[in-house]
């Protein structure tokens, strides 16, 4: 644990306030990160976002999201299907000279309309376009995970350190009130020190998707929903694992899984002795965030959806927040930071460390053994 404990978290607990600008309780890690551009900026401005990627994610939530913010707008798109280039520029108002496609995205740097690029592309193509936007001096949101390995995210986060731009990662639960008020209850005892928790993130994938196919994604379901299961966890107790195992299951439609597993469990060893359980799953139908205590117990479920999370504890007692997109205050809280030239709360170095978390915990599902974490 770091000795700066409190300080660190009277820190991120002011930053999520900022960011979500409705009454929260606490927020995540966030390392040092001390910026060597002197540039004034406007911080009445807002930053222009170019969306790299125009599936359903971006065109379902990014974009609408992208007409809720206060800080950043919509500015720009990057696509390689003109037939979705006309209707984003028609539904969007989005002008022609902010319209690229992946042949000619480095053009991107001459255009000050755009500061921030968003990666929202399939796993594989995150590292290149991340090193790519850096190096046309815009500042990068990459959708989890990451990279598809710790050495991909290493030279991101060199290449955005480099031309001196920020590097954040998508990770919208940081900046919904629900999994905040976990974190509190969590983090002020409300029920007593952590005996248990667990997790799990499942649903039941179509054939022929590309979260399927391992070239395009790096894996099965983990590198997809487990990843919220490993946040979940991490934020809650604010601890990282020191060591992990996993186990993996028969393959129920070999058609579909070719290549990536279609279930897995496995435990995250905590330094103070506590084993979170977790399990994901593209056959399987779950969504949850439990956490038992010493004098009771508090959950979420669903507890990982863009919208519609409930909340309860063993008392009785109910979450209820009003609605907001998650997505928003993500960006939002994102943009605020760049203006303030600080680092976000979801920084590169925190995918960095997930990813590490994964290729231990992929380790451990090969080979059956007990895999520690290095530092």
């Amino acid at each position: 644990m770091k000795k700066n404990h409190s300080s660190r978290r009277s820190f991120i607990y002011q930053t999520a306030i900022t960011a979500l600008g409705v009454p929260l309780f606490s927020s995540f890690s966030n390392p040092a990160f001390i910026t060597k551009n002197k540039k004034t900026m406007n911080t009445n401005k807002k930053l222009g976002v170019a969306l790299v990627g125009l599936g359903s994610y971006a065109g379902g939530q990014l974009a609408p999201a992208l007409q809720q913010t206060e800080h950043c707008y919509l500015a720009g798109i990057v696509t390689g299907t003109p037939s979705k280039a006309e209707v984003w520029k028609e539904k969007y108002n989005i002008p022609d000279k902010n319209i690229y496609n992946y042949q000619n995205f480095d053009s991107i740097k001459d255009n000050p309309d755009i500061d921030i690029v968003y990666v929202v592309l399939p796993n594989s193509m995150h590292a290149e376009y991340t090193i790519r936007a850096a190096q046309a001096g815009k500042h990068v949101i990459c959708e989890k995970p990451m990279a598809l390995s710790v050495a991909d995210c290493d030279m991101m986060i060199a290449a955005c350190k480099k031309a001196n731009k920020f590097l954040s990662i998508g990770y919208r639960l940081h900046f919904d009130p629900y999994n905040l008020e976990m974190v509190r209850l969590a983090k002020e005892k409300v029920y007593g020190d952590i005996k248990k928790i667990s997790a799990a993130f499942s649903f039941v994938a179509q054939k022929g998707i590309w979260r399927l196919d391992k070239k395009l994604a790096g894996g099965g379901p983990l590198m997809d929903l487990g990843v919220y299961c490993m946040q979940g966890v991490m934020y809650t107790t604010d601890m990282e694992p020191i060591a992990v195992t996993a186990q993996t299951f028969p393959i129920s439609d070999k058609e579909k899984f070719i290549d990536v597993e279609e279930t897995l469990a496995w435990q995250m060893e905590m330094p103070n002795g506590l084993i979170a359980e977790c399990r994901t799953s593209y056959s399987e139908s779950a969504n949850f965030l439990k956490v038992e205590g010493e004098k009771g117990s508090f959950e979420l479920q669903p507890a990982y959806n863009y919208s519609g999370l409930k909340g309860k504890t063993s008392d009785g007692k109910i979450m209820e927040y009003p609605k907001l997109s998650q997505q928003a205050k993500q960006m939002d809280g994102i943009a605020q930071s760049i203006k303030n030239k600080t680092q976000s709360i979801v920084p590169g170095e925190m995918g960095r460390r997930d990813v590490k978390i994964i290729e231990a915990i992929y380790e451990a599902m090969r080979t059956g053994k007990r895999v520690i974490i290095q530092k």
